[in-house]
């Protein structure tokens, strides 16, 4: 497991921490509730943001270098965190964009709109003017934001930011098992260090026979 962490870490300009440096309840911790993933048969690397967060904007180039060397089983997720009623709207414009088809398009276009030029987007008129911006439909975005599925997505992104028990960001949850984040890991460079440690425990986990059930003793 060091190996492939370091050949990692290497290939990604990581410091060479070694995979016995990282202790559980010091650069991560078990979420208090396990939940299920939607990756299937690939370890879910789930990112928990919010537009209104300039760690989170610091955090996005290194995940993307990340993305392009990541483990083919592992598989990046995002979700905006909602901690509170101010971190709704923009929570909702990502999944409205999400309905549509259109999150990647809207994703760095909007922590840019929030984080450099500093745009008030703080109601579905003015994310709406920002959608139509770039290129989306406005009436559509409009439509989508207050739709169903909107409020499903936050609702479910509110229950599970609870269930792991996050109460900052940016956070990544790894398999719906282990939460970690920059502040535990003690930076953006040693989180994705991190994180490659706790993605290969989890394959490790998963390519391991599951313990036999010993057979009964008839007399």
């Amino acid at each position: 497991m060091f190996a492939r962490i370091l050949l990692l870490g290497l290939a990604l300009g990581l410091p060479a921490l070694p995979a016995w440096a990282f202790d559980e309840g010091i650069e991560y911790a078990k979420v208090p509730r396990v939940q299920p993933t939607e990756t299937e048969a690939r370890v879910e690397v789930l990112e928990l943001f919010w537009y209104g967060c300039p760690h989170c904007w610091h955090l996005e180039p290194v995940l993307k270098q990340w993305q392009a060397t990541m483990p083919a089983s592992a598989e990046l997720r995002r979700m905006p965190a909602i901690l509170g009623p101010s971190w709704e709207p923009l929570a909702r414009a990502y999944f409205a964009a999400e309905l549509m088809g259109k999150a990647e398009e809207i994703h760095l276009p909007l922590f840019e709109a929030v984080q450099v030029k500093k745009l008030r987007l703080a109601d579905v008129d003015a994310l709406a003017k920002f959608a139509a911006a770039q290129g989306l439909d406005p009436d559509a975005f409009k439509e989508a934001y207050g739709s169903f599925f909107v409020d499903m997505q936050v609702r479910k992104a509110t229950e599970l930011g609870q269930s792991f028990g996050v109460d900052g960001v940016p956070a990544i949850v790894v398999n719906g098992k282990y939460r970690t984040s920059a502040t535990q890991a003690g930076g953006n460079d040693q989180l994705m260090a991190v994180v490659a440690f706790l993605i290969e425990k989890e394959s490790e986990a998963a390519a391991s026979p599951a313990p036999s059930t010993p057979q009964e003793t008839k007399p």
